[in-house]
């Protein structure tokens, strides 16, 4: 694993991303693994080969999480692909930045309703999750 890899972020896998490949006729939906400085990482069912264009979408929050990359890696990982994806923006990164915690939310949100029983609203699993976790979450 490099380093660039050890900066991303884990998040639960049932968070859904989307993406066409801009040099193939292809539109996919699978499930994102990481995001971190300037790129994300999913998982994918086809391997895409690095120096491939991908615009991604992350349609977990509104306005949907949208942005232009390029494939940097791929490996096989227990009968599926994992896809390296980089992106060059500096609005791509605060986006991105944004996604990881909407991904914390849901994850926190979908948490207390498995342990506790609790059905929160996309707000009140904001508002608890940065009164609880904010001040930890990495710059």
């Amino acid at each position: 694993m490099t380093n660039a890899e050890r900066q991303f972020l884990r998040h639960p896998s049932d968070v859904p991303i989307s993406y066409s490949l801009r040099e193939l006729v292809v539109d996919r939906s699978d499930y994102l693994r990481n995001i971190g400085e300037g790129g994300l990482c999913f998982r994918s069912r086809i391997a895409i080969a690095p120096g491939t264009g991908i615009h991604i979408e992350i349609p977990i929050a509104k306005p949907v999480f949208e942005a232009e990359g390029v494939v940097v890696w791929c490996r096989d990982v227990e009968g599926a692909h994992e896809v390296g994806v980089r992106f060059d923006s500096v609005d791509v990164e605060y986006g991105l930045r944004m996604v990881e915690q909407v991904c914390q939310i849901e994850h926190y949100r979908r948490k207390m309703l498995v342990r506790e029983g609790r059905v929160l609203t996309g707000e009140e699993a904001a508002m608890e999750w940065i009164q609880k976790y904010a001040s930890h979450f990495p710059r």
